[in-house]
């Protein structure tokens, strides 16, 4: 880490450019329709591997089987000239290098046509379903047990049904808890990746993270249910329900509301740890509630104890209950753990000038996950972005959290970072929703969830033309969907934001959707391209699903597939076969 402590001592402060020269930059083509602009980072050969790949994905036999084929691929050609195969096929296409040093090359082409990276180590343990099952499972119950209480959401607890979480998903990597050893060990492959960014991107890349590699995943369920719980708690006390955004109360209507039972002492006391803001006003916000009846910011600290925390007074007999299940001493401190290794993380990303993205999860683990990502803001990103959160809006209730999100930086006065996806869970939460007898959290279609993600959009780049010249939000647009792509354009040019006021970018996975990435970074636009790198070996769980992703998009493959045909055949018939790849642009 030596190199982490060298750049910590020159680390620039906030988002810039490369250099202060004039930026080359091109006309952008919003039907993203020219093959030429797409791949004119691309060597020919790449074009065909590209091609050769994509014409793959399309062959459903081919998809549906490509765990067993690689494996028997394997076993026929050897280690060796397998490597070999793939570095030539998938691995090429979807994959920028074994480690830090290889990937090099492929950085500094992304970025001299214009193109940032989002750094991810991609290793992923290749385990049986029944293996998957049997670690999430005995990670996800206390060891007090896991008995039924009053008040219990059920959503919240392990179903040995789904207890693979990698069912019916294609798009997202899958930590399952062995043990706090293999939590120190990926809090690890991310300090490198921390130093892969500082040392290449020079201070303009970003990396990515999942809450679940870094502790025991009944932590996050058992949190997310207090915070549930909470919610329900604050509903039966204002005496409304629903999503009510204007619901206020005061101290005093909580002293009224406890009667005779607010005399008691432990009432009291737990009265006296309720936070409000300046004006003395308890806003009762859907995903927020709690914010104001715990002090959240003391989450953070390495003496908090979670059975202790987390108690209100019953309004029927005054005495205090638990909203957390009970919980072992080992556990909380396996929580507190979980909390050091992200402090560590993000403490090493910010003094390297690296932001750092966490990524969403399941809707049983996603209450805890944004809680806590949203302290680490409130701790680390006071005077820049540092910490961004990841809003999945296939998810109904995604509008209103990002409102209650908002609204809580704004109050707290730190800056407030936001990936903004699709999700990659909507088959799985639909399933386990049916089968567990809970509401389904998700929309009811593809065009709902594409609304969706633009009234998301709008009411984020709303708020940034409210706070004029210095806002402090940031959003990136992480889709493959041109449409979505158009529409934030459109509402850039009409809020009167500009592609350089380093407020949204745009990201793509590395190997798709190249029409799209190249041409918005060549225009000035900040464009990423998520980058996964990692050994062959152990990787190709990544790749897997890369192929399963591909499959799923044929119409978006169709059209890339046509873009490559014609940028071969217009180098083929133009004499520029061995087209060398030569950028000069400078990236946001």
């Amino acid at each position: 880490m030596a190199l982490l402590r060298r750049l910590a001592t020159n680390a620039p402060r906030g988002l810039r450019a490369f250099s202060s020269s004039p930026r080359t930059t091109d006309d952008l083509d919003l039907t993203f329709n020219s093959p030429r602009d797409a791949f004119k980072s691309k060597k020919t050969s790449e074009l065909v591997r590209a091609y050769l790949v994509y014409q793959i994905c399309s062959i459903n036999w081919i998809v549906e089987n490509n765990d067993m084929l690689m494996k028997r691929l394997r076993q026929v050609v050897g280690q060796r000239l397998f490597e070999a195969i793939m570095k030539a096929t998938f691995y090429g296409q979807f994959v920028a290098g074994e480690d830090q040093n290889k990937i090099r090359p492929t950085i500094e082409r992304l970025r001299s046509f214009g193109v940032k990276s989002i750094l991810d180590y991609s290793v992923e343990e290749d385990l049986s379903q029944e293996e998957a099952e049997k670690r999430e499972v005995s990670a996800s119950i206390s060891a007090c047990g896991d008995a039924a209480e009053e008040g219990q959401l059920r959503q919240y607890h392990v179903e040995q049904r789904f207890a693979d979480r990698r069912y019916k998903v294609t798009s997202a990597r899958t930590y399952f808890y062995l043990n706090e050893a293999s939590c120190e060990k990926n809090m690890e492959h991310f300090l490198r990746s921390i130093e892969a960014v500082a040392g290449i991107t020079k201070s303009t890349g970003l990396m990515a993270i999942k809450l679940t590699a870094l502790g025991r995943p009944q932590l996050l369920l058992q949190l997310s249910e207090v915070i549930m719980r909470a919610r329900n708690y604050m509903q039966q006390i204002a005496g409304g329900t629903g999503n009510v955004l204007t619901h206020h109360k005061t101290i005093e209507d909580f002293q009224r509301y406890f009667g005779d039972h607010g005399n008691k002492p432990e009432v009291q006391e737990f009265m006296r740890k309720i936070t409000s803001d300046k004006e003395g006003v308890l806003h009762i916000f859907p995903w927020d509630r709690i914010v104001h009846l715990f002090p959240w910011s003391n989450i953070l600290d390495k003496d908090m104890n979670l059975s202790d925390s987390f108690r209100v007074p019953d309004p029927k007999t005054g005495q205090m209950r638990r909203l957390i299940s009970q919980i072992s001493p080992k556990e909380e401190e396996m929580f507190r753990n979980m909390l050091r290794r992200l402090n560590h993380i993000i403490t090493l990303a910010k003094d390297a000038d690296v932001r750092v993205m966490v990524d969403a999860e399941q809707t049983y683990f996603q209450p805890a996950i944004s809680r806590i990502c949203l302290e680490m803001m409130r701790r680390y990103n006071k005077d820049k972005f540092v910490v961004f959160n990841t809003y999945q809006t296939y998810l109904r209730s995604t509008y209103q959290e990002i409102l209650t999100d908002l609204e809580q930086a704004q109050r707290q006065n730190f800056y407030w970072g936001a990936k903004l996806v699709r999700g990659a869970y909507l088959e799985q939460e639909r399933a386990r929703a049916a089968a567990m007898g809970y509401e389904d959290p998700t929309c009811e279609s593809v065009a709902a969830t594409t609304a969706s993600f633009h009234r998301c959009l709008a009411e984020i780049l709303g708020r940034v033309q409210a706070q004029g010249k210095e806002p402090r939000l940031g959003i990136m647009v992480a889709s493959h969907n041109e449409d979505t792509v158009r529409y934030a354009i459109q509402l850039m040019k009409e809020r009167g934001i500009g592609p350089g006021d380093k407020v949204v970018c745009f990201g793509q996975l590395l190997g798709m959707c190249d029409h799209i990435t190249f041409p918005l970074g060549q225009a000035g636009y900040s464009a990423y391209k998520y980058v996964p790198y990692g050994p062959v070996e152990e990787v190709l769980p990544y790749l897997s699903r890369r192929a399963n992703e591909n499959r799923g998009f044929l119409a978006k493959i169709k059209k890339e597939k046509g873009l490559l045909l014609k940028e071969i055949g217009r180098r083929l018939f133009s004499g520029q076969l061995f087209y060398k790849p030569e950028g000069r642009y400078t990236p946001v």
